[in-house]
């Protein structure tokens, strides 16, 4: 079986984060593999495990994500593949991604492809759609259990707190939610490993596409932390008093009525 994952390079939500001029200060920002690829990259070893094959792992990024490709390697992929856009000079958004994806995908024989639901770091949840349509693939988003038989899958994804059943057949891609699994941690053996299995590094303009083609659609205007939560207030009186009090708050202050 060819079992391919989708990987992003994402900053770690759970360290500080620091925006300036509606940038994220890069230097002092912590990255990780996106939590929601490693369900992903878990779920790809389980089906190595029951049917065989070969896990590759794949980025759209610059060299910095190697240190990321090497933690997937560890995890127990067997290469990885990096499609390098240092030298792209348009901007790029979730549609050059999806764009450059499909051109690499056109020549791969992918049995499935395995994504994760989401990005942490902009929630947008596009780019494993947009492959499945450029590759005009079968997909299944949020998925919580995955079986397969021959050709055949049978899958239960999260529809907003309710579980629904989708049969259909390979190849296919899918994308990975929370519950699917437990992503295991690297092991000093696998760490070992990962540094002599292959990492490919392919240029964006190794995939005869056209920089302007494939130049991003959207515009980030801004990015900005939360404003700081206030002190609480706490209400006091009668209950009728207490809900006219909360009334004339959210009217006045909360200014949500």
């Amino acid at each position: 079986m060819n079992i391919f994952v989708l990987m992003k390079r994402t900053f770690d939500t759970e360290e500080k984060i620091i925006i300036e001029n509606g940038r994220i200060d890069e230097e002092g920002a912590e990255f990780i593999v996106n939590p929601y690829d490693e369900y992903a990259l878990e779920e790809a070893i389980v089906l190595k495990e029951a049917h065989g094959g070969e896990i590759t792992v794949v980025t759209v990024g610059e060299e910095e994500a190697e240190k990321e490709l090497r933690t997937a390697l560890a995890m127990g992929a067997d290469k990885a593949v990096l499609l390098n856009m240092e030298d792209m000079d348009e901007a790029i958004d979730h549609y050059t991604i999806g764009e450059v994806l499909t051109a690499y995908f056109k020549d791969q024989e992918a049995d499935i492809i395995l994504g994760g639901n989401v990005a942490v770091d902009d929630g947008a949840g596009q780019v494993a759609s947009r492959l499945a349509e450029g590759l005009q693939m079968n997909q299944v988003t949020t998925i919580t259990k995955l079986d397969i038989e021959g050709t055949k899958v049978t899958i239960e994804r999260d529809v907003e707190g309710d579980v629904e059943i989708v049969e259909t057949s390979l190849p296919l891609l899918v994308t990975c939610q929370q519950g699917l699994n437990d992503p295991r941690y690297p092991s000093l053996p696998g760490i070992m490993k990962a540094k002599k299995k292959p990492l490919e590094t392919i240029d964006f303009d190794d995939l005869d596409l056209d920089e302007e083609e494939i130049a991003a659609k959207t515009t980030t205007t801004d990015r900005f932390l939360p404003p700081e939560k206030g002190a609480g207030k706490i209400l006091e009186g009668s209950t009728e008093s207490q809900a006219q009090q909360l009334v004339e708050l959210l009217k006045s202050e909360a200014k949500v009525i």
